[in-house]
């Protein structure tokens, strides 16, 4: 019984000691694999970032070269005209970049966004295919380039919220006189 007095105390400390060891290690291992886990996204949350600014910077290069080269039949236009015989080559090499980047978005691209940006894509080719089509272009520019601009408007609603960046609307299609923001005046 004596044994057994002195005993308790140690064996309580010792019981405390691994308890308080087990806990830490879950707490460690816990803590670590959170850590890694946030590493992690934010890692594939830069090359997705990176992934939609290539995209974005390939697709628009198609889509001016287009308007570039479709200036003179489009009223009011403010995109310097393109010879077409230069445009072509000049749309032949983006086409390249365009492949390229496209690949990396479907790579990391979640569903939404990546619908969103095969919107934008598909009406970029028909400005595109308009253009080739010189010196007879379509009727329908206008509609065309108001349908290219709407499409990249929802690929930059989709690619904000993918990436969670908050801020609201971004839209660049011009909006109606009763719907624009006030300016600020400085």
């Amino acid at each position: 019984m004596r044994l057994l007095e002195t005993m308790m105390p140690q064996v309580a400390a010792l019981i405390g000691v691994v308890v308080g060891t087990v806990g830490t290690i879950i707490a460690t291992t816990v803590a670590e694999r959170a850590r890694w886990r946030r590493s992690q996204m934010v890692r594939w949350d830069e090359r997705r970032l990176d992934a939609y600014a290539d995209f974005t910077r390939a697709v628009k290069e198609i889509h001016l070269l287009a308007l570039g080269m479709l200036s003179a039949h489009r009223p009011g236009a403010r995109t310097p005209a393109l010879d077409r015989e230069e445009g072509l080559v000049r749309l032949a090499q983006a086409d390249v970049r365009h492949t390229l980047t496209w690949e990396a978005v479907l790579l990391l691209g979640d569903e939404v966004t990546v619908g969103a940006a095969s919107a934008w894509r598909h009406e970029v080719r028909a400005l595109e295919q308009a253009a080739r089509s010189l010196p007879d272009p379509p009727d329908n520019l206008t509609e065309l380039v108001r349908q290219a601009d709407e499409t990249r408007d929802g690929f930059y609603r989709a690619a904000r919220g993918s990436l969670g960046v908050r801020g609201g609307i971004v839209d660049q299609v011009r909006r109606p006189a009763g719907n624009r923001v006030p300016a600020i005046r400085l």
